[in-house]
């Protein structure tokens, strides 16, 4: 990667960082992109430079954070077959990996999670793609669990995945907004419990 191209990607990154955060504290509407532009430390022509409009800027923004989702739960499912671990064992690891990502973005999440609630977006169709990526990560796992015979043929795949999904992302916002005197190991504990009580039927 050359060095301008190594440049554009972090003045992306901020740019980034700065829309997720100002979005998520006054709204999409009544963030301006001289804001944005503000927050980050560039110039307002910057933001254009690298986005024809705020809308695609916000749209681009939902891409990348649920890529590094998706990409850390694909990770953690790997890494657990890779030590030889069980599928309910990378879902257990892939449990932990969202929370992880939600702790370390939880601005992100937020804004993510009240997208999911709205459908007068101009990014809705992305909004889906994206969300459907990271879910077929979980699904994908579940189906090998299936196969092999570690779980049951009679779960509904499709709904048990966004269901795991769903788990992870309202216990950590509620984790961050009204127990944060937990720990990430607590939270994650309580959850893998509920997983293998209630998906692994162990």
């Amino acid at each position: 990667m050359d060095s301008s191209s190594t440049r554009r990607q972090a003045t992306r990154a901020k740019l980034y960082e700065a829309a997720v955060t100002l979005i998520a504290e006054q709204g999409f509407s009544a963030t301006t992109v001289d804001e944005i532009a503000e927050r980050a430390g560039v110039a307002k022509g910057t933001v254009y430079y690298n986005f024809k409009s705020k809308t695609e800027l916000f749209e681009e923004l939902l891409r990348h954070g649920v890529s590094l989702l998706t990409a850390s739960l694909r990770t953690a499912a790997e890494e657990t077959a890779g030590r030889g671990g069980s599928r309910v064992d990378a879902l257990d690891a892939m449990i932990r990996a969202g929370l992880v990502f939600i702790d370390r973005y939880p601005a992100f999440t937020q804004l993510y999670v009240a997208e999911l609630w709205r459908t007068n977006r101009a990014w809705n169709s992305t909004l889906l793609v994206v969300r459907q990526e990271a879910v077929a990560v979980v699904e994908g796992v579940l189906r090998e669990a299936v196969a092999g015979g570690e779980l049951s043929d009679e779960i509904d795949v499709q709904l048990t995945a966004a269901a795991l999904v769903g788990m992870v992302l309202v216990a950590a916002l509620d984790w961050q907004a009204f127990q944060s005197e937990r720990s990430l190991d607590d939270v994650h504990a309580a959850l893998s419990r509920l997983l293998h009580g209630r998906v692994g039927g162990r």
